[in-house]
This record gives C-alpha cells, sequence and structure tokens, in this order.
C-alpha cells in the first residue's frame, strides 16, 4: 500500500538516514543527530506495546452488543486522549534529549572550511556540521535548478547534496556524506524472499476468498478454486499498483525494490503490498511521478473488475437489504455508485444494495485500497503528491490536516476508521525529501496531482444529499 521512503525504520552508521532529513528544516530547532525516522521517536517495545493495547482496546469497544457501543462512547474519547497524551510527553522527552546531544555534537564552520562551489551559489548566513553531515542556510544565487546541478557533480562521489527549503534563511543545503546514506540504502534484493511473501499472499487471499462464498479451505482443501476470483484480482490490482511505481521510478535510474506483499492468515487475507525506495528522488517531479503511478495503474485493473463482478452480483431492493441487513449500498461512495448504474443501470431499483461477488468485491476493494493510498499522509502515495506539489512545509501541514479528519471521521461516522487511522499513523511516516526540493513541479503534473485528489473525493466520500434522488440510490449516512 504505497512507497516506503529511504531506509524508513533503519539505522544509519553515522546516525543520519534519508527519512529523518525532513527534520532537520524546523525553524524551532537546531539540526539533531536522529536515529529514527518512524513517527513516534521512541524505542520498539513502547510504540509496539502502545499498538496492541490500543487495537485490543478498539476491538473490545467495537465488539460490544449495539446496545453498549454507545455508552463506552466516554471512554473511546478518553482513550484517544490518553494515546495521543502518551505520543506527544515522548516526542517531548525524545526531542530534549536530542536537543542536548545536538549542543554538545554541533559545531559551527569557519569561512576557510566551508566548500568553495557552496559559496559560490549561496550567500552563506549560516554554517554547521554534526557527526559529518553540513548544513548551510542563506540565500541562493541563482534558480534552484541550476544551483543543483552545480552542486552534483561538485560532491561526487564522496558526497549526496540535499537543497532544501529554510524557514528562517530562504534555503538550506545540506551535504550528506556518502559513506553514512550508502550503508543504509545499498541491500541487495532478495527475489526468493519476494517470491515467498507473493506465494503466501496468495495462499491467504485464496483462503480469505473461499471464506467469503462460506467454504472453510482447511476441511475441504480441494475447492481452492472458489477462492480464486477474490484472490487473483485482488493480487492484480495490488501487484500493478505497486508495479506502477516500480517502473516510474525506474526510468528515472532510481533504487527502488521490487513490491513486498503482506500476507495476513485473517479478515481479507492481506494488508496490501508496498515497495521500498532506496534512494532519494532527485527532485519534487520524479517524486510526484513516481507516487502518482500506482493509483492510477491500480485503477486501470479495479474500476474494468468491479464493473464486470457487478453482472455477477445478486442486486436487493431496499426491503431485502433492511431485512437480510447485508449488501453494499451504493451510496456508500460517489465512484462506486456511478460505476454500479453503468454496469447494472435499471436492474439496481431505486434504495437497492448490492451483494458483491468475489469479482466485484475484490474491485471494491482495489477502489478503497486506492482511496486509503491517497490520503495526503507521511509516505502514502497521497502523502508524497502533496509534498511535491506544495513542498516540505505544505505537505507536512496537509498531512496533519488529513490524520486528524480521518480520526475525526472514525469518531463520528464510522468507527472503523479509527482503526485505518492507527496503522496509518504508525506506518506511513515521514516521508524522505527529494534532493532538490526547491523547483516546482510545473501546472501539468499540478492539476494531475489535483484530479488523483478528485479522485480520493469520489472514493471515499458517500453520495450527497442532493445527488441521491437524480441517481436513484440510498446513501447509508442520510
Amino acid at each position: 500500500m504505497g512507497i516506503i521512503g529511504v531506509a524508513d525504520g533503519k539505522e544509519a552508521a553515522g546516525g543520519y538516514t534519508g527519512g529523518n532529513l525532513s527534520r532537520l528544516f524546523n525553524p524551532k530547532m537546531p539540526p539533531m543527530n536522529i536515529h529514527r525516522t518512524h513517527p513516534l521517536p521512541a524505542s520498539a517495545v513502547v510504540r509496539w506495546v502502545t499498538v496492541l493495547l490500543v487495537l485490543g482496546l478498539l476491538f473490545f469497544l467495537f465488539s460490544l452488543p449495539g446496545s453498549a457501543v454507545f455508552p463506552a462512547g466516554p471512554w473511546l474519547w478518553l482513550l484517544l486522549f490518553a494515546w495521543f497524551l502518551l505520543l506527544w510527553s515522548l516526542i517531548i522527552l525524545s526531542n530534549r534529549a536530542q536537543r542536548e546531544r545536538t549542543e554538545k555534537s554541533l559545531r559551527m564552520l569557519p569561512p576557510e572550511e566551508q566548500p568553495p562551489v557552496v559559496r559560490e551559489v549561496m550567500e552563506v548566513h549560516l554554517a554547521e556540521e554534526d557527526h559529518g553531515v553540513q548544513i548551510f542556510r542563506g540565500k541562493l544565487r541563482a534558480a534552484a535548478s541550476e544551483v543543483f546541478e552545480r552542486l552534483k557533480p561538485a560532491f561526487a562521489p564522496g558526497g549526496m547534496p540535499f537543497l532544501q527549503k529554510d524557514e528562517r534563511c530562504g534555503a538550506a543545503i545540506i551535504v550528506l556524506p556518502r559513506p553514512l546514506e550508502r550503508a543504509t540504502m545499498e541491500h541487495r534484493v532478495r527475489p526468493w524472499l519476494h517470491g515467498l511473501l507473493f506465494g503466501l499472499t496468495l495462499l491467504t487471499t485464496t483462503w480469505a476468498g473461499a471464506a467469503q462464498a462460506g467454504v472453510n479451505l482447511l476441511a475441504e482443501p480441494g475447492r481452492f478454486a472458489v477462492g480464486l476470483p477474490y484472490s487473483l484480482t485482488l493480487l492484480a490490482i495490488l501487484g500493478v499498483h505497486e508495479l506502477g511505481h516500480y517502473w516510474v521510478a525506474r526510468r528515472y535510474q532510481m533504487d527502488v525494490t521490487p513490491p513486498y506483499f503482506v500476507p495476513v492468515p485473517f479478515a481479507l487475507g492481506t494488508f496490501g503490498a508496498f515497495i521500498q525506495m532506496r534512494s532519494p528522488s532527485e527532485n519534487r517531479r520524479m517524486l510526484f511521478d513516481v507516487a502518482v503511478a500506482g493509483p492510477f495503474a491500480g485503477l486501470i485493473i479495479a474500476i474494468p473488475a468491479l464493473l464486470v463482478g457487478l453482472h455477477y452480483s445478486t442486486v436487493l431492493t431496499a426491503v431485502e437489504a433492511d431485512a437480510a441487513t447485508q449488501g453494499t449500498s451504493t451510496g456508500s461512495s460517489i465512484l462506486f455508485a456511478l460505476l454500479a448504474k453503468l454496469s447494472l443501470g435499471d436492474a439496481l431499483p431505486p434504495g437497492g444494495a448490492v451483494q458483491l461477488g468475489p469479482l466485484a468485491f475484490a474491485g471494491w476493494l482495489g477502489l478503497f485500497i486506492t482511496g486509503l493510498n491517497l490520503l495526503p499522509i507521511g509516505q502514502l502515495d497521497g502523502g508524497h503528491i502533496a509534498r511535491a506539489m506544495f513542498g516540505s512545509r505544505g505537505g507536512m501541514i496537509i498531512s496533519v490536516i488529513a490524520m486528524w479528519s480521518l480520526v475525526l471521521l472514525g469518531i463520528f461516522v464510522w468507527p472503523g476508521l479509527l482503526v485505518w487511522a492507527l496503522l496509518i499513523f504508525f506506518i506511513a511516516g515521514r516521508g524522505t525529501p527529494p534532493l532538490n526540493d526547491l523547483t516546482p513541479v510545473g501546472h501539468r503534473r499540478l492539476w494531475l496531482g489535483f484530479l488523483a485528489f478528485l479522485i480520493l473525493l469520489l472514493v471515499m466520500v458517500p453520495v450527497p444529499r442532493m445527488l441521491i434522488e437524480a441517481l436513484r440510490v440510498h446513501s447509508p449516512y442520510f
């Protein structure tokens, strides 16, 4: 489900990794020697204990009988408040310790120690060094793209220059020693691991597809073909999505891994797939192209699968859907309503629902996964797109707003979103900044990015009241 940035969650030999460079540009604090790129700067034990506790309590609350869910509301609010208070406390304590370490390791660079090429392209106001990483802040003497093209050959092959925005001085040039990033970025691809994960995911999704059809493959393994329509369709959607990222990244000669599929032996059979970018994007245009390629590629498979699958699904009238408490309301998503009308036409009664067959369910799930990936949060595809379109600071602001919006929607609209919000918070992390983070993406890519976020709205937003009668559908929220 998306792109994991450079060395996400790993440690570099010298303390710096590509994923934490974005934290060097907070104008309220000096550069820090940060060892982890995860959004929660605490030990792994504390992080995962918190995850398990919150997931366990949420599962308990949502598994209560319907009459008891509402009284549990105040406890849910208290749980969320305590959870965020814990995270905030850990962040404050970690930042305080990092400041103390930085004060001991940070030193100013005198003019004679500053590289000549830096002084040629920048009016240096502040020059610092921390554990071999050099940071220069000031105003550029030329366009960002021209400056970056002059910096690249000057520091190759011994260093990697980053050109970033600085809130205090205008721009920042960060020179990362090549040995520090090479220790984390250069890892041999293991084809057997990718093949094993794909094979296990094929097994778990086939089992999940058969279970949805009422077949227990543990008792009847010979009926495995029942689960294949769901399994193969879902894997095709996920695989094409990730290969979209992979092909574009390789086109730009970036170091990227093949897709990692994530099997789980319950529920949907998988938590999706991801690729790992082991070298940063050279500029925001490359970051944008790699990020946007996945969702559009996945939709090429998901939409036809849903259109075809709807023909083999069971259409329920409003009375039948209410009586059986089953079926998917076509008004639960604007895009789903449009596709259902296109596929079923007059066969879909007003206010009716659809009991999705395996192929249609996989297609619908592909739309939902695409929507989640397009959320402008962290290292999700939408987070990379927003960062490329609006810069690191703008992308961070949008990410925070989107994260809180997801939490509020989970509280007031659908509690199931709280689980997704929790998972996204812990896996999305912070995106890796491109080497040249100052040159904009251009108008064509801006419009394509707005189209991607329009697709997000069409996938995630239910049919508004004004369109219910026009589309002759029923929205579960009205």
